[in-house]
């Protein structure tokens, strides 16, 4: 059983919560000011207008805490849970003029996140049974990767480096640049920190066997087809933990998983997610409008 992630601490990510609503809102909502009493109250219903994994819950609170501390944020439902169309997310409940001038930028949080963690999940669950773990990379959106890989993490994926600071990967141009595979491996590993794995990106059967050869036990195998993989995986597989990277869609991961990738790393999950559908409604003797 993959444990719950722990949600991000608040100092990481809490500032791009004021970014997005000093863009958004600036010196104030003009329409909100000009239509509705600053003591009009009221009660909006964050909803799903599609099936989709909630993510983003404390982050939408967190908007709304900050454009008016006066507004109750309830949630309906956890991160990582499953949202039919039409479920309620959360309810906020307090100064009307606030709930709308936050309500933008929280969907914008709880739309991002939630689709993250919703593409993730279909492939996590398209890999079922393989053993395989699906993995998300460092394709993120600038400035949101803690709250990506929070929201990949939630639709059930391993988190992979977060920087180029705690993990050790030799991709192409490092390898070209020290002279081929062979000459690379055993340079980091002589070099390499106490408790840092080496992994060294390979594109060929050829290329597995030298990097095994110099001592890799860790081989990122790019842009191979799923019957490329399946051959560095009878050479290989016994020798180093092998992880699938380019090309990969929901369409043949379950390929790359059954040819012997123990680890699929998807770009995907974070540079093409499509944002989940979630609307506001405000409700209004207990009827939404």
């Amino acid at each position: 059983m993959i444990a719950t992630p722990i949600h991000p601490p608040r100092a990481r990510w809490c500032q791009l919560v004021e970014l997005a609503l000093a863009e958004d809102v600036g010196p104030g909502d003009i329409t909100s000011s000009l239509l509705i009493s600053p003591d009009t109250t009221g009660t909006g219903r964050i909803e799903a207008r599609e099936p989709m994994v909630a993510c983003g819950l404390v982050v939408a609170e967190e908007v709304f805490r900050q454009v008016e501390p006066g507004v109750q944020f309830q949630a309906g439902c956890r991160d990582g849970d499953p949202v039919s169309a039409d479920g309620t997310l959360a309810l906020v409940t307090g100064p009307l003029r606030g709930i709308l001038c936050a309500e933008r930028t929280a969907l914008n949080f709880l739309s991002r996140l939630s689709g993250v963690a919703g593409l993730t999940r279909r492939f996590v669950e398209a890999v079922a049974g393989t053993g395989a773990r699906i993995v998300d990379t460092r394709k993120t959106l600038p400035g949101w990767r803690v709250l990506d890989k929070y929201a990949t993490a939630m639709g059930g994926a391993l988190n992979h480096r977060f920087g180029l600071y705690d993990g050790i990967l030799l991709k192409d141009n490092h390898i070209a640049a020290s002279g081929g595979v062979a000459a690379a491996v055993k340079s980091a590993l002589a070099l390499a920190p106490a408790g840092l794995r080496v992994q060294v990106e390979v594109q060929s059967a050829d290329e597995a066997e030298a990097a095994c050869s110099a001592g890799a036990d860790f081989l990122l195998i790019d842009n191979c087809s799923p019957e490329e993989v399946a051959a560095i995986a009878r050479s290989c597989g016994d020798r180093a933990l092998l992880e699938a990277s380019g090309g990969v869609g929901l369409e043949n991961v379950r390929a790359y998983a059954e040819a012997g990738a123990k680890r699929i790393s998807v770009g995907a999950l974070t540079h093409s997610a499509p944002a989940a559908d979630i609307s506001l409604e405000i409700v209004l003797g207990g009827v939404a409008v």
